[in-house]
């Protein structure tokens, strides 16, 4: 009869858990959509290190001004990197014009900055808000460091899963409410496919009002199709 020995099973591994030394990575869901006065912007929680889930509620919606919001996937260092960068400058900016900065002036500093640093750095961003001048705008910037305004943006690894979606419910001349159900919806379809993007629902609406934040909780995802197409 064999032998079986328990101490070969509750002793601990002998290989070091590598992935845990490994870069923190927004393996992500983020989304961006305009509407006639203000922005809706969305994403999940979930940062991985290799194999590991790192922080299951992270925000990927970092504030740049009271105005402009950018959402970011890729490298966490590299990401809060370029957003700190922008936003210290954008402070100084907006104090130089006694105003609030255009949204198009961070977007192209990032752009700017992620270009620059192509071979250096992993960093999809998208950058949203109103201003006086443009109104709401919605500015991609993907890997590589180009950059496009866009009615609605999608980026991170959870995006591959909804283009589909986004095309099949996004029409022109939404209202605000219907943003927000548009956002998270396809957040929800987006985290229940990918296994990089996974927690809560983030979501920051943008007016001329101000600004106002909500968290969908992972029990409560609205993963059923909109009312529209029922």
């Amino acid at each position: 009869m064999a032998s079986f020995s328990l101490e070969a099973v509750l002793s601990p591994s002998e290989e070091p858990l590598t992935d845990l030394t490994k870069p923190h990575r927004m393996g992500t869901s983020i989304m961006a959509v305009a509407f006639d006065g203000g922005v809706v912007l969305g994403a999940d929680s979930r940062t991985s290190t290799g194999s590991y889930i790192a922080n299951r509620v992270s925000k990927k919606i970092t504030k740049i001004t009271e105005n402009i919001f950018v959402c970011r996937s890729g490298s966490a260092a590299d990401t809060q990197a370029v957003s700190e960068i922008v936003t210290r400058h954008m402070k100084m900016h907006a104090m130089e014009l006694d105003d609030i900065p255009r949204v198009a002036s961070a977007a192209r500093m990032c752009q700017e900055i992620c270009y620059q640093n192509k071979k250096a750095l992993l960093a999809g961003l998208i950058v949203a808000g109103w201003d006086p001048v443009d109104g709401a705008s919605v500015y991609s910037i993907p890997l590589g460091g180009s950059l496009v305004r866009q009615d609605f943006s999608i980026g991170g690894s959870g995006s591959t899963y909804i283009y589909g979606f986004c095309d099949a419910h996004f029409r022109p001349g939404m209202t605000r409410d219907e943003c927000v159900e548009f956002v998270q919806h396809a957040l929800a379809h987006a985290m229940e496919r990918d296994g990089s993007s996974g927690g809560v629902i983030r979501t920051v609406v943008v007016t001329a009002n101000g600004v106002e934040m909500n968290t969908v909780p992972g029990d409560r995802l609205p993963t059923r199709d909109l009312p529209a197409l029922q």
